[in-house]
């Protein structure tokens, strides 16, 4: 049995990465600092990523014989774009130190496997800088990332891209839109949106600051069949946009979200932004290279991943 081995496997998008190579036969073991009650049923591997090295990492891979290696590692608050504070020179030493030096460690642990096992490192759209109205972004766009967090990603997905070209290890990188669905993370508009609408009751009002913007959105279950995807397809040294490849009004989500919760437009009153969104004003994904070499497309509409994420947050508190 094939094992699939995801740093970050207790976070938002990695419970259902695991959950999604189960389904496929693989044997999965989750690595984090601690384990997470919805992650019982796999094998758990506790590990500081931070502070491992090279070595430890390589050697808990060769331990547990991994076919695939899944970098679903995030820091919680570090996507929150309406800010306009990169937050100091050691929040971008400590968003480098999570993503560029985890990266490097990673690939020198996986290139020197036996049996070369195949690395998916998640990414963000957010790398390539502001998109341009009306144009989606497609994976020749030079990357221009705005703020602290983008440039660490990019920084994370470069050392993989760069191994994987010099064919020291197989791999891809994907570079996830903003995404909701079951279990969303708290720091995603989404996320936060929810407990919100919760505490709010039928007759209540919200006062909502709401983006004059687009964005696109993917179901975090899309992601995670993109990865298996990306893990059993044979290319390399790829950068493939996961998203639904279509720009959502943020107020359309909004009134989305109302709906799931069985509330009236009118809960929410809009307030006026005291920041913008660091130029992040149009986000749509081209997805055509994921769906070529890939084999895969988004099946989750927006409407029905909201619902979803609405119902499983009712049975799950």
């Amino acid at each position: 049995m094939p094992c699939a081995v995801v740093l970050g496997g207790t976070g938002c998008i990695g419970r259902h990465i695991c959950a999604a190579f189960a389904r496929h036969g693989y044997r999965v073991v989750v690595v984090a600092r601690k384990p997470a009650p919805h992650s019982a049923d796999a094998a758990f591997q506790p590990m500081d990523l931070l502070t491992a090295s090279a070595e430890t990492i390589g050697r808990m891979l060769r331990n547990v014989r991994a076919s695939v290696v899944v970098n679903a590692t995030d820091m919680a608050g570090a996507t929150d774009l309406t800010s306009s504070a990169d937050g100091g020179e050691g929040r971008a030493a400590e968003l480098l130190r999570a993503n560029e030096d985890l990266a490097r460690k990673l690939v020198v642990a996986v290139g020197r496997q036996p049996g070369r096992p195949r690395l998916v490192h998640i990414g963000t759209i957010h790398e390539y800088g502001s998109g341009t109205a009306g144009a989606p972004l497609d994976e020749s766009v030079p990357p221009e990332p705005l703020n602290a967090y983008a440039r660490a990603k990019l920084a994370g997905s470069q050392a993989v891209l760069d191994a994987a070209r010099a064919d020291t290890v197989s791999g891809v990188v994907l570079r996830l839109v903003n995404t909701c669905g079951p279990y969303p993370t708290p720091a995603g508009f989404p996320g936060k949106l929810l407990p919100q609408l919760r505490g709010v009751g039928r007759g209540g009002e919200l006062a909502l600051t709401v983006a004059d913007a687009m964005r696109d959105w993917v179901d975090v279950r899309d992601v995670a069949a993109a990865v298996v995807k990306a893990a059993e397809r044979p290319v390399s040294g790829h950068v493939f946009n996961i998203g639904s490849g279509v720009a959502v009004p943020m107020r359309e989500l909004v009134s989305h979200c109302l709906s799931a919760a069985g509330l009236p437009q009118a809960t929410v009153s809009e307030r006026e932004s005291p920041v913008r969104s660091l130029g992040v004003d149009w986000i749509q994904a081209d997805i055509r290279l994921a769906k070529e070499l890939l084999g895969w497309s988004p099946r989750i509409g927006l409407k029905e991943s909201l619902q979803d994420m609405w119902d499983v947050g009712a049975t799950s508190r």
